[in-house]
């Protein structure tokens, strides 16, 4: 089996047993990637910071009951290589088009990596969810409210495409055995 069935088949299988649990636990609401913002957007009267921000892996989760996990590694800002002076962020969960509560804040490591759990106060239905990720804390000094957000749930396209149908070269779909994507990381 080549690798690309291989990880559908795998995917497949992960969330047949996923949509089964969640089913089961009818508390299912919302999982979604975690991906870095670009200057000069505002989501829910919330803008973004003022420079571009990447993540390395992130993901959230809300439930119906309202309980949030936002996990981000590698948060970081790519013109410094880290987070710069951010050293602590919220994440607010959006409804309608309106920031409907957030979090506490929680530190922000130098290297990008945090990870929040919080109860919220979240309204049902909850429509068009999305999450944020605020700016809480900058050089170890804690803001009254979260500001700008740095990242937000979303999809973004990956540097490193392996569709089959494009045939870059930054893919081996050619199987030369050469790792175009290799000093890319």
């Amino acid at each position: 089996m080549n690798r690309k069935a291989f990880s559908t088949t795998v995917l497949a299988l992960l969330l047949s047993a996923f949509f089964t649990v969640s089913t089961f636990a009818d508390d299912f609401l919302f999982l979604s990637p975690v991906v870095g913002s670009n200057p000069g957007i505002t989501i829910a009267g919330v803008g973004s910071g003022g420079a571009p921000w990447v993540v390395r892996r992130g993901n959230a989760t809300l439930t119906n009951e309202g309980r949030l996990h936002v996990e981000v590694r590698g948060l970081i800002l790519p013109s410094a290589g880290n987070a710069g002076p951010i050293t602590q962020v919220a994440a607010s969960v959006v409804c309608s088009n309106a920031v409907t509560a957030t979090s506490k804040a929680v530190n922000l490591t130098t290297t990008g990596n945090a990870e929040i759990t919080a109860r919220l106060a979240v309204p049902s239905p909850c429509i068009g969810a999305v999450i944020l990720v605020r700016v809480a804390g900058v050089n170890n000094a804690p803001l009254p409210a979260p500001t700008a957000f740095i990242a937000a749930t979303g999809l973004s396209k990956a540097a490193k495409d392996n569709d089959a149908d494009d045939n870059d070269a930054n893919d081996d779909n050619g199987h030369d055995g050469v790792d175009h994507d290799a000093n890319h990381h």
